[in-house]
């Protein structure tokens, strides 16, 4: 192992050792929090891998949320699905939707393809709307304490709770980690960077986008189905515009295209915002002169800046 792949390894294998032993130490609020956090995290590294490690920006990832929340909510609450059976089919629903979403968007690029995906957005929150019979609509879908176990484990305890959000969290940082340091994570690289050129070298620039995007949905759709088992909601807010525009805020302010900068996003957009409202009803201003701030200092985001500043090892 190199110099730099240790320090890659240290500091994520690190960063996980923190988060495990932060159950131990810290209150039960924040405890709280961190659950949520890392479950939003998982979202925004799906996110990341479309937007920082491909080039795709899309502002309809709502939807595969939404689908991973829905796939799953829907079978615990209407056909009596186990939390592990249904949890995986809200995994395969994320994914199943953004490649249908995909073979049809990806025919765009640039703008256009922002416009289509926010378009496929908003027709699958108007769905959820319209068939408030199955999906109840604004009013959500509660999930029953009795439904949300998991492998004999009570996903509503606390403790649970966080030790399932930290499991979650470790895998798809892993497997990430490990995917955009593999041939086909600097292949995606490739096709943000000159898709022209990784299209003269044999590369197949469709099918690329389109995996990613799959990729993108399957974490999507796993932070979905994980919130709505964890937290014991399904609502159709979650798959509102905001619900994809989070996910970008969180990759900007923690640094596109780095493996840890989602996280960090989240954690310090949740605590902003958690912070602010505390002082001041318009926290939202807040949020918005601390983007302002970050965009003209550290364009990159705050692990981008960092890797620019001498951290060149940084994934």
């Amino acid at each position: 192992m190199t110099g730099n792949a240790f320090k890659v390894w240290a500091l994520h294998l690190g960063v996980l050792a923190a988060l495990l032993a932060a159950q131990f130490v810290l209150p039960a609020y924040h405890n709280g929090n961190l659950a949520r956090i890392m479950v939003l995290a998982v979202y925004a590294m799906g996110f990341n891998i479309a937007f920082g490690y491909t080039g795709l920006l899309s502002l309809g990832h709502a939807l595969f949320f939404g689908a991973g929340l829905y796939g799953m909510g829907m079978l615990v609450a209407l056909a009596g699905w186990g939390a592990g059976a249904a949890l995986t089919a809200g995994i395969a629903a994320g994914g199943a939707m953004a490649l249908a979403v995909g073979l049809l968007a990806l025919r765009t690029a640039g703008v256009s393809f922002m416009i289509v995906t926010l378009m496929f957005a908003q027709a699958g929150y108007l769905t959820i709307l319209y068939y408030t019979p199955y999906t109840r609509g604004e009013e959500g879908i509660v999930i029953d304490r009795a439904a949300r176990v998991l492998l004999g484990f009570d996903l509503s305890d606390d403790g649970v709770r966080y030790f399932a959000a930290f499991a979650l969290f470790a895998a798809a940082l892993l497997v990430k980690l490990a995917l955009v340091r593999s041939p086909f994570g600097r292949v995606m690289v490739a096709m943000r960077e000159n898709e022209e050129r990784s299209r003269m070298l044999g590369y197949d620039p469709f099918r690329i986008k389109l995996a990613a995007l799959v990729l993108s949905g399957i974490y999507a759709g796993a932070a979905g189905a994980a919130y709505g088992l964890l937290f014991g909601y399904v609502g159709a807010s979650f798959a509102s515009i905001q619900y994809s525009i989070l996910p970008l805020l969180y990759v900007l302010l923690g640094g596109a295209g780095t493996v840890l900068g989602p996280f960090l996003g989240a954690a310090l957009m949740f605590y902003l915002i958690d912070l602010a409202s505390g002082i001041t009803t318009a926290h939202l201003l807040v949020v918005g002169v601390a983007l302002l701030v970050l965009v003209l200092f550290a364009p990159k985001g705050i692990l981008g800046a960092l890797r620019d500043r001498g951290l060149k090892w940084l994934p």
